[in-house]
């Protein structure tokens, strides 16, 4: 029981066109539907009805993230703990968002619309259920197979961490402490992945990233190649964090929402042991080759 990974974003654009044509033929995300102000998007390996939801807004930023939990027992279960907590749940029924069932929704201490989840319309990877090929033959972009995680920003990073631990059940992988001992950065997970969510300082309610999975190093590079031949500026990268050990490239939408594409990284065991980083090796810990601090990676948006 319980939460079983990160299900999807909803992203806010003030230009819906313009998003839709570069999360589907830069990024290369496939469309999956269109209702009113939503575009619903997946990766190409996600059998889920969407991962990404773009949403018309007058402002960029993130709307809300939702979790995909085990059993419909959870939502009851989470609720319960939820309101103990002291937050307000909404339930919203099945088909308030296209393609997804009954949900609970709140509100996180750090600010953050969350929703947790359990039935979405399956709609495949496109690719036969007997003797398929590794990958379809009509991918476009850099074309990602699934949604990563996301790095959220927080006024109180140690409660928000507190929070997503004790009420929602996620384990802690890595953390990073000031000289003088507080959390700066913690590190999330629920799927065995180095995080499914991360928060660093800011103003509650922001969105730093929303990242994509890609397979390797060499697709890195080939992200990069595919951003630049479309004209979009790399803000980092071509790089390696030290935290998550992961290959990353930071880009934008044409609206100023932060991407990102990760590889690698590890497999976290139920008994892993916290990794820390400290303060003095902020450099080596978010870039490791550079073993510097990137400006732009701690310009922050609410």
């Amino acid at each position: 029981m319980g939460i079983l990974r990160l299900g999807h974003v909803e992203v806010r654009v003030p230009d819906l066109e313009l998003c839709a044509a570069y999360y589907t033929e830069v990024l290369g995300l496939r469309e999956v539907a269109r209702a009113g102000d939503h575009v619903y998007l997946k990766g190409w390996d996600e059998h889920d009805h969407h991962s990404v939801m773009l949403t018309y807004a007058p402002r960029y930023g993130i709307e809300h993230v939702a979790w995909k939990v085990t059993d419909e027992a959870d939502l009851e279960h989470y609720e319960t703990r939820l309101e103990k907590a002291g937050c307000i749940v909404e339930r919203l029924p099945a088909g308030h968002e296209l393609g997804q069932g009954e949900a609970i929704r709140f509100e996180t201490p750090s600010g953050h619309q969350m929703e947790l989840y359990r039935h979405m319309e399956r709609v495949g990877n496109g690719l036969p259920s007997f003797n398929p090929p590794p990958l379809p033959i009509d991918l476009v972009g850099i074309a990602p197979p699934r949604l990563d995680h996301c790095l959220l920003l927080a006024e109180n990073v140690p409660d928000a961490g507190r929070f997503m631990q004790e009420v929602l059940d996620f384990r802690v992988t890595e953390q990073l402490i000031s000289n003088e001992g507080h959390q700066l950065l913690v590190f999330l997970e629920r799927s065995r992945r180095p995080h499914d969510v991360a928060f660093t300082r800011g103003t509650d309610g922001g969105l730093h990233h929303f990242a994509f999975a890609l397979d390797s190093w060499a697709d890195i590079g080939r992200a990069a190649d595919i951003l630049r031949l479309n004209g979009v500026n790399i803000d980092i990268g071509p790089t390696r964090h030290g935290i998550t050990r992961g290959h990353t490239i930071y880009f934008f939408d044409p609206v100023g929402n932060r991407n990102e594409v990760f590889a690698g990284g590890y497999y976290v065991d139920v008994d892993h042991e916290v990794i820390t980083w400290t303060e003095d090796q902020l450099g080596k810990a978010l870039f490791y080759y550079e073993n510097r601090v990137v400006d732009s990676f701690v310009r922050i948006h609410s």
